[in-house]
């Protein structure tokens, strides 16, 4: 994979020119790579650049509330990943968290999130990633999630896996996911203030979540995921999750025999990955409200 270079020490984001140099010497050297080494090295570079922007400083912009942030950073790493695979994957579809969005002939679409968990992010946190998938068909409801990687810059880790290709961390075989009851598991997840406020989506997640020993907010799906798959935790859920934030790390759980359903509760979809058993017992929960 294509190393970093040092940080700038400018307040400014990366000038165009510059990160113009940067893919195009990246895409000469990965134009033979096949998906998945090049799904793996654009994880790792599109991280590292975001790292070296968050290192040189960077202004934070909000979208619809202040936990919905965007940067320059979350930008970049998306161009220099679409641009790359404008190049490489000419015939694929593109569609990205920060507004990317191409037409394929090939009935394939990479799937980019450049930054998830941008809020973490912004506040000098290390929970957070840049994470792609591939699909074949609709993102929103695939025919097929091929498979999905995801970088998480401060650790250094990089995991790659999906339905038919076991899970690797590093190019490490992941074991299969051990399949413990709730009473007996992890869950990790998301609940917006405002939903905590809501009575009865507060109601449907408490019945939820009082099934597993402990739970864990930590702010970035694909992390989470990507926890859940190394058999860290055994189980996550949210509701309205977008493509970019829950096909990643869903191929991850999926390549260690895990399972992924989406269930309509409270006028909300809800995603959730995990142990077989796990995902189960959630499933029937949110079935029965």
């Amino acid at each position: 994979m294509t190393q970093p270079s040092q940080p700038s020490q400018s307040n400014q984001p990366i000038p165009e020119e510059a990160l113009k140099a940067v893919t195009k010497t990246f895409i000469i050297s990965h134009e033979r790579d096949d998906d998945a080494a090049l799904a793996q090295a654009l994880v790792y570079n599109a991280g590292r650049l975001a790292w070296r922007m968050r290192e040189a400083g960077l202004t934070t912009e909000f979208k619809t509330s202040v936990s919905d942030v965007v940067t320059a950073a979350d930008r970049a790493a998306e161009d220099f990943i679409a641009e790359t695979l404008r190049t490489l994957r000419p015939e694929d579809g593109l569609l990205g968290e920060e507004g990317t969005v191409a037409e394929g002939s090939s009935g394939r679409t990479w799937v980019i999130d450049p930054v998830d968990g941008t809020y973490n992010f912004t506040t000098g946190s290390d929970y957070w990633c840049s994470a792609l998938a591939l699909v074949e068909g609709d993102p929103e409801d695939p025919d097929k999630l091929v498979f999905g990687a995801v970088h998480r810059p401060a650790m250094g880790y990089t995991w790659f896996g999906g339905a038919g290709i076991p899970t690797t961390l590093d190019g490490n075989r992941l074991g299969s996911l051990a399949d413990l009851p709730p009473a007996e598991s992890s869950l990790s997840g998301y609940l917006h203030p405002t939903d905590i406020a809501t009575p009865e989506l507060n109601n449907i997640f408490t019945k939820v979540v009082s099934q597993f020993a402990t739970v864990r907010f930590k702010g970035s799906a694909s992390v989470d995921m990507a926890t859940v798959a190394s058999g860290n935790r055994s189980c996550w859920v949210q509701h309205s999750v977008l493509p970019w934030d829950l096909l990643p790390g869903r191929a991850l759980v999926e390549g260690v025999g895990g399972r992924c359903e989406r269930v309509t509760a409270g006028g909300r979809t809800w995603s959730v990955a995990g142990s077989p058993s796990c995902v189960e017992a959630v499933t029937e929960q949110l079935k029965a409200v």
